[in-house]
């Protein structure tokens, strides 16, 4: 029976914590020069409706880093373009591939085509979560800090699919998280009282960015308008002033506070260029690992 990877909420601690560790593992091997090649004879579709710069290439960088083949496919390459049932979909794709990677708009869609798949479906972004954004997000602050106890996280921004998914992964893995976001824009609030109640209150919205940095470990951040809210960008330029991740709200941070963002980044507006570009920022190393963290989703749910 086919796995699926769609959201951080289906797995356990313990689920979690081994895709972090093998890509780990993955990286320090490829750092050594030793070859994968788990993967030789497997092939995955991509199907992307949105575009992408790191995802696609680290997806496809990462299936032939462990042997095997790719073949993308935009949307307008597709039927979905002319309104294929994504049941029909799944059921030809599950006879030509070995698994489908996809980068798509509503949740409903990677659902659908699970439920129908009878091979892997891994979600490479919707509206309402990245999963496997934050794994190599998460990767990331362990590589930095040894350990996520006792850590506080602060989310400074919209409430977005990169929040849900962090909200997620804290209730999951036990790490203080603070989201501080504009009235209006909190992330979904059935998912966030569910985290809520599994992480026994480690998980809080506030509107004041400073009370998100105040002596937190890690502060991560994103654009204030996703793809497909660029309708929105005026008003959310209005809306969002004052949660900018720059030097003054840094300083309320611990000195050692790392700084996380997923980009692509707006320097000047979600972040400035002198936290992006300096020593606080490991948003490089973040995008790096997200190479390793799809190697090691891909090993897992391929192979």
């Amino acid at each position: 029976m086919a796995t699926h990877l769609l959201r951080l909420g289906d797995f356990s601690k313990d689920e979690l914590f081994a895709y972090i560790d093998r890509a780990i593992v993955l990286k320090q091997e490829t750092a050594a020069g030793i070859r994968h090649t788990q993967l030789t004879g497997k092939t995955i579709a991509m199907i992307f409706e949105k575009a992408s710069t790191r995802t696609r290439v680290s997806f496809e960088a990462a299936m032939y880093g462990l042997g095997g083949q790719v073949i993308f496919l935009s949307a307008k390459e597709t039927q979905l373009a002319r309104s294929e049932p994504l049941k029909d979909t799944a059921l030809v794709m599950s006879r030509y591939v070995d698994g489908l990677v996809v980068r798509t708009y509503g949740q409903e869609v990677v659902t659908e085509l699970a439920r129908y798949s009878t091979i892997p479906v891994i979600n490479a972004l919707t509206d309402l979560f990245h999963p496997c954004q934050v794994l190599s997000d998460v990767m990331t602050v362990i590589e930095k800090k040894g350990s996520l106890a006792n850590l506080k996280v602060g989310w400074v921004g919209d409430g977005n699919n990169m929040a849900n998914s962090w909200i997620e992964a804290a209730a999951k893995l036990g790490f203080q998280l603070v989201l501080a976001c504009p009235e209006g824009y909190a992330p979904q609030e059935d998912l966030l009282k569910e985290a809520q109640d599994e992480s026994g209150g480690r998980i809080s919205v506030v509107r004041d960015p400073v009370e998100a940095a105040r002596d937190a470990d890690v502060i991560n951040t994103d654009v204030w308008a996703s793809m497909g809210q660029e309708s929105e960008q005026q008003e959310r330029l209005d809306v969002f002033q004052g949660f900018q991740v720059d030097r003054q709200l840094l300083s309320h941070a611990k000195p050692d506070c790392i700084v996380l963002h997923c980009l692509p980044a707006h320097r000047g507006e979600e972040i400035s260029a002198e936290v992006l570009e300096g020593g606080q920022s490991v948003a490089f190393d973040q995008a790096e690992n997200k190479l390793h963290i799809h190697k090691a989703i891909l090993e897992k749910h391929i192979a």
